[in-house]
């Protein structure tokens, strides 16, 4: 069998959201088949983390794909023509992305329709591509994979596809996101946040996270508490707009807000683990990745009531309104002044966190792609 595999978001040091999924996904798929061959697909030289396995075959094709308009090269002609060369049982579009009309069966996995929804929270020439083309990679798909039962639905409806044809595989969660020792903690606190507890974000500084109304909420709940709490934010600026800029700039207590920017994985447990909280709270979400890694150390998650969020957390945080800062302040609030609850949501936490992993997520994943071959 060759199954063949869009890794081109495989990046040393750089590996998020999509990259981490296919990643951890496949790490377990190539290494617990090893009479299949897989090829590896990427529109640059691969670092050597990620050819982990003797039965991988790192591909190249060109250009680096990393405009709408060179992914429409990249996917529709560079890998169309290399499928037609090589033939392999299957390609999978691990960013939901597939070349259009080929005769290859292709497995499309597809992380969220944020784009539909919200489509002024991205650059114009990113969507107008994924309005345009989406429709077309669900319909000409074999079969999807989606990564929630929420984004499972929102395609049904969105692009008229019957629920039959998808298969919802959700995210997995390393074991190093583990609880830590109140020593290993005060270590953490005095080097990210001063020495104090903190709240914790964790994702790209994208429109979509709701950073501006998490500012404000983390605001209001400095206003009205005596704390010494901060708010660590932690990843890169992914687009960063002068609305969130000016929000930022006029917080009274902006100076109590940290930005860390990316960090290593490794540090990025420990970080996790010594939260007091997540507070997490975007918009719209496919899955969350970010809830599942807080969950898993056994840190309270106050979340977003809507889109996939719920389906993720269930009663394992507190769910709030996105779009009112007074039900995010007044989350903060609770779980600050109430340290039953904290507790009581720190062991459910872990509870919930228990039902995701990365085997597990790998194994579903596979009988996704041996269904669409046998499709």
């Amino acid at each position: 069998m060759k199954v063949a595999v869009n890794t081109r978001l495989l990046l040393k040091n750089k590996i998020d959201g999509i990259g981490l999924v296919t990643y951890e996904s496949f790490k377990r798929i190539v290494l617990t088949h090893p009479q299949v061959t897989f090829y590896f697909i990427f529109d640059r030289p691969p670092h050597s983390d990620y050819i982990f396995a003797d039965n991988i075959e790192p591909v190249i094709l060109k250009p680096q794909a990393r405009h709408p308009l060179l992914y429409i090269v990249w996917y529709q002609f560079s890998l169309k023509r290399w499928l037609k060369k090589v033939k392999p049982d299957i390609f999978i579009g691990t960013d939901g992305m597939i070349p259009l009309n080929s005769e290859t069966k292709t497995l499309a996995i597809i992380h969220d329709l944020n784009f539909e929804h919200h489509p002024e929270q991205l650059p114009k020439a990113y969507r107008n591509y994924y309005r345009k083309y989406f429709p077309l990679f669900a319909k000409k798909s074999t079969r999807i994979a989606a990564v929630s039962e929420f984004t499972k639905q929102d395609i049904v409806k969105t692009y008229q596809i019957k629920p039959s044809k998808i298969d919802v595989v959700y995210n997995g969660v390393n074991k190093e996101f583990k609880p830590l020792n109140e020593i290993e903690k005060e270590t953490i606190k005095a080097k990210y946040s001063e020495a104090n507890d903190f709240f914790l974000f964790i994702g790209s500084l994208h429109p979509r996270k709701n950073l501006v109304r998490l500012f404000e909420a983390f605001n209001q709940f400095k206003q009205k508490n005596n704390s010494d709490l901060k708010l660590l934010i932690v990843g890169k600026k992914m687009w960063w707009p002068k609305e969130i800029e000016e929000h930022f700039n006029q917080l009274e207590y902006k100076n109590d807000i940290i930005f860390s920017g990316r960090v290593e994985r490794k540090d990025l447990y420990k970080i996790t683990a010594s939260a007091y909280a997540l507070t997490y709270v975007p918009i719209f979400e496919g899955f969350g990745i970010p809830l599942v890694e807080a969950m898993k150390s056994g840190v309270p998650v106050i979340t977003s009531n809507v889109t996939s969020m719920p389906e993720v957390v269930q009663d394992a945080g507190i769910l709030v309104n996105p779009f009112s800062v007074d039900d995010i302040a007044n989350a903060m609030t609770r779980i600050v002044t109430d340290k039953k609850l904290h507790a009581k949501l720190a062991q459910k936490s872990l509870i919930q966190g228990e039902k995701f992993n990365w085997d597990k997520t790998g194994d579903e994943l596979w009988e996704s792609i041996l269904k669409t071959i046998d499709a």
